[in-house]
This record gives structure tokens, sequence and C-alpha cells, in this order.
């Protein structure tokens, strides 16, 4: 009896090779798992199940988790302004955490005897995968044929697939490795691998690029409730439709493309570019709600933990004590934080045009520079006197000892 194995399969170049590897080389009965968490349509559902198919898979499903993904991860994501260095948005990463529970549950539905992924020896996937998975269900055996076969690189990848009679949309002038959920659309491999090529804007699938973007101003009211988004120019949408609605009109307006180079967990450098629209306008809308209603040392502590929580997301270690009690942190910050912020959006560009919240600690009493009954401006002499008195010890003991 043959045994089974659990194939996480997009119908990519990969996954396909995967398909064929697992069942003809290593004689194993293979079940295709497509766990979409908002990067494809029913069409496109239909045609990697054709795909599938076509490539004798013992079976093929699709679970969907695009809910589960916003409940679990994206609204943390936008609770703590959640990047890497800053800059990159954690989409591919924050994905892998339902991608690889979902697959786990699925591999112990089936009692199938391994799982499988098509990540490359040389990326941060791997790791994910196989971390969160062991978090999720140790006893399960973990399959990773880019570590254990011959192929070296992609173009060696579509030759074999072509020489087994697989069709794929990758060619070897259009090699991008791409990544499509809910929350972006990543690009790597190909012409990218050179810094010195400027990356080319026909890849964009949800972006508009700036030179097709109208010269026109648009404007667009974001709503928070304790920082969840709730509603988008005053109408109220559930999350999974308003980051959809949002994909669009910030996408529209040439607005959530980013190019950087990475520091990969295995110890590379690479570079990707990522489309994040709704995350870049969410991002934006809601630190600016922040900024008016979170008192000082939090918001300041806050900015802290979530340089940590990027590096446990983008490290495969969601499932970690650490983690869940940043949540509680980040979570309490939230309370407060409900409001509107409009945002003027120009050709790439976001400005903040106006914001309301009921819990601004913002006081234009006190802020201007009229009298206020809380605030006296005599009192400011006594404060630097004693805010500067430590540097006037340092500076007379300098004096002294010249």
């Amino acid at each position: 009896m043959k045994k089974s194995v659990v194939l996480a399969f997009s119908g990519g170049l990969d996954t396909s090779y995967c398909a064929i590897y697992l069942a003809r080389e290593l004689n194993l009965e293979v079940h295709a798992v497509i766990v979409n968490t908002g990067g494809f349509d029913a069409e496109e559902i239909s045609l990697i199940e054709k795909k599938a198919n076509a490539l004798c898979v013992n079976s093929f499903v699709c679970l969907d988790e695009t809910q589960n993904f916003y409940n679990s991860v994206v609204k943390y994501l936008v609770y703590g302004n959640v990047l890497k260095n800053n800059t990159y948005p954690l989409s591919v990463s924050a994905e892998r955490i339902s991608q690889a529970t979902a697959i786990a549950n699925y591999a112990k539905k089936l009692n199938a005897d391994y799982v499988a992924h098509g990540s490359t020896g040389a990326g941060n996937d791997q790791v994910r995968f196989e971390v969160e998975i062991a978090a999720f269900d140790p006893t399960i055996k973990i399959i990773a044929p880019w570590r254990i076969w011959d192929i070296k690189s992609r173009e060696d990848a579509i030759d074999y697939a072509a020489l087994k009679g697989v069709e794929t949309s990758v060619t070897k002038t259009k090699i991008y490795s791409k990544d499509k959920n809910l929350w972006h659309l990543s690009h790597e491999g190909g012409d990218l691998e050179d810094l010195m090529n400027e990356h080319k804007t026909e890849m964009y699938e949800m972006v508009t690029p700036l030179e097709q973007v109208p010269d026109k101003v648009n404007y667009v009211e974001v709503s928070f409730e304790q920082g969840v988004p709730k509603k988008v120019n005053g109408k109220e949408i559930p999350p999974v439709q308003l980051i959809e609605l949002l994909n669009k009109i910030a996408g529209e307006n040439g607005i959530g493309v980013i190019d950087i180079v990475e520091n990969r967990l295995v110890g590379m450098k690479s570079r990707g570019v990522y489309e994040t629209p709704a995350g870049t306008l969410l991002y934006a809308a809601h630190k600016e709600l922040e900024y008016v209603t979170l008192e000082k040392e939090a918001l300041h502590f806050k900015e802290i933990v979530a340089q940590k929580y990027g590096e446990l997301i983008y490290n495969g270690l969601w499932f970690t004590p650490l983690r869940e009690a940043i949540d509680a942190f980040i979570e309490s910050t939230q309370v407060n934080v409900t409001g509107t912020v409009k945002l003027k959006l120009y050709k790439g560009n976001m400005i903040v045009s106006s914001i309301d919240s009921k819990f601004a600690l913002y006081d234009e009493g006190i802020s201007s520079f009229g009298a206020s009954d809380l605030y006296s401006q005599k009192d400011s002499e006594g404060f630097i006197n004693l805010f500067a008195l430590p540097s006037k010890i340092m500076a007379h003991v300098k004096n002294k000892n010249k």
C-alpha cells in the first residue's frame, strides 16, 4: 500500500514539479491542497484544480481560510502597524501561518504519512512552514523536494516540467515567483535578482503604475472602532470586503508598491517587489488615529514592540508565548483607537486631510499659544531648570577638569 502525502499546492512551477516528483519519483499517493487566503477567485481555483488533476494527483481540495486569515493575523498586523525593518509588510510570512495550520489539520484528517511543500532550500518559507507545523503537531513528517532533488534553479525546473509534459504559466522570460493573498502580491526572482535592474511595472496586478494614474486628487475616509477598520466613506463593510475595496481604491491611485532588499532568515539578502495597497492605506490611517488617541509612552513602547512582533512573524515563530503576550498588549492599546481619518490621495501619495475622534488627547486649548486653565506658560521655567539639571552638572564637571 502506497504511503500518502499532503502537498501544499498553488498550481505554480514549484508545486507542479513537486507533484510530479512525489508521485513518480517517490511513488507516493499525492493529495494536493490549496489554502486560499484571499488571493484566488473561483475561476482561478477551477484552473488550478484542472492543472492538479492533469498531474495525476489522487485528490485536490481548496481550503478557504480568507476570513480566518483576517481574524487571526491581519487584524493584529493593523493593530500593531507591524512592518519588518519599518518597510516590509510581512504579507507572505503572515499568510504562511494560516496555510500551515490548515494543511496540518487536513493532513491529520486524512491520516496522511507526510506533508510536502514547494519552498526552496534557500528561502524563508521552508522554515515558516515546518516550524509552524511542528508547533501545531510535532509528529507530522515533512518532505521538502527542493532540498533532495537535483534541480538547481527555476530554469531547470521549467525544463523538467516540459520533459514530463506539464504546462506552467512561468517561462524563462517571465520567471517571477509570485504569491498573492488578501493582503498583498509579491514578486521575486528573474531580472529582480540584479540590483541594477529597475523593476518592470508590467508585473503589477493590484497597483496602477504612477505613469498611468489620472492626474486627479481623490479622498477616502476610513473609520475605526477600537482599532478595527469598520467603514469606508461612511459605509459599514465586513472586514474582508473592506480590504478588497481599499485594495481597489489605493491601487487605482498608485499606492502600495515597495521594492526592497531584505535579510532572509537563512542568512542571505534577497530582493522583492510587493504590492500592498489596502495595507499601506490602512496603516497610514491607523497610525494617524493612534497619534491623537494614545498616550505618549504607550505609543512609543508600542512602536518598539511592533519591531519584535514583525521579527516573530517573519521567522515563523507565531505559535509562541511571546507572540501571544504581545497580542494581549497590542489589543489593550486599541480600546480608544476609535474615529475617522480622511486621507487625500494623489499619484502614489497620501496626505492626512482630517482626523475626528471623541477619544483624541489633542486639546486645541492647551496646544495653542493662547491661555489655558490646565497649562500656564510660566510653569515652563521651572520645568526647564529641572530638565536641564543633568546637562548643567555635566558641564560643571567638564569645565572644572579642563
